[in-house]
């Protein structure tokens, strides 16, 4: 299928940009960046928005910064741009590692670290990184700036707390401890499809005792999320395989499992269990 008729803007600057986007939102106008999620189903007809704004002009809007504390990444950087570290510490090698697992190779050239986070599929590994690591948004509009905490922002499938008028213009990382451990797994049927769970970790160690235990899950619920149960198991305890079955049964019960044709409550929660599993055991490496 074809898309349904549309305007294309082309804006040099961020300012033209917010403009041409506060007039056009009210006609479903949508922003264009990466177009890796939004042009399918536009061809489906799943949405037929009116304008797109696209803002792959926009100078600026393509950088990845960092200073002692945080990691910034526009509205532009593509997926590509993690295949290697863009910073050095070890959150740097952590979205290396995630990155190779989005899609494939000519979808990572061209979809956006903050268009995935936009688009907030369930299963998507950025959204995962984001709410494991408390990120936070940053929505610009004609109105303002506002800044929004990964906690507050995914609301549901596909669904965000950005307002129609806003764009997502940048996502802010805090860096890890030099120290941190970090795993990550994620299940799916075939290289490069959507995953059913995926699990992300950090922590550090602290006279051989695990602290500061992050666990995020992704896939498994409307929206990604740190799950306290499952980081409690951790904290305080050694590394070892039988606390990591610990924190893996934790989470799989927290979690409050997405049902389809394909796949049971049972099944998901399996998942759950074996990808955090996985993604610990993968820390110690």
């Amino acid at each position: 299928m074809k898309p349904a008729p549309f305007t294309r803007h082309v804006p040099r600057t961020l300012d033209e940009a917010l403009k041409i986007l506060a007039q056009v939102a009210p006609q479903d106008g949508r922003v264009l960046a990466g177009g890796q999620s939004l042009v399918p189903i536009m061809a489906f007809r799943l949405a037929k928005p009116a304008h797109l704004v696209d803002i792959n002009d926009v100078a600026g809007l393509d950088r990845v910064m960092s200073d002692r504390k945080i990691l910034s990444i526009g509205a532009c950087v593509r997926h590509a741009a993690f295949h290697k570290p863009v910073v050095d510490n070890p959150l740097g090698k952590l979205l290396a590692f995630v990155a190779r697992h989005i899609a494939h190779y000519p979808i990572r050239m061209r979809g956006t670290f903050c268009g995935s986070l936009a688009h907030a599929d369930p299963a998507s590994e950025w959204c995962l990184v984001a709410a494991t690591l408390d990120a936070t948004m940053v929505a610009k509009s004609m109105r303002g700036e506002r800044l929004i905490a990964a906690k507050n922002y995914f609301e549901g499938i596909m669904a965000t707390a950005l307002a129609e008028d806003e764009l997502l213009a940048e996502v802010r990382l805090p860096l890890l401890a030099r120290d941190a451990k970090f795993g990550f797994n994620e299940f799916n049927r075939r290289a490069g499809d959507f995953a059913m769970a995926a699990a992300l970790v950090t922590y550090r160690l602290k006279d051989g005792m695990i602290i500061e235990a992050r666990i995020g899950v992704g896939g498994a619920e409307p929206c990604p999320r740190r799950v306290a149960e499952a980081e409690a198991a951790l904290n305080g305890h050694e590394p070892d395989d039988k606390i990591f079955r610990a924190a893996a049964e934790a989470a799989a019960n927290a979690v409050d499992p997405l049902v389809d044709h394909q796949t049971n409550a049972d099944y998901r929660r399996d998942l759950v269990r074996a990808v955090v599993r996985r993604a610990l055991e993968h820390s110690l490496q």
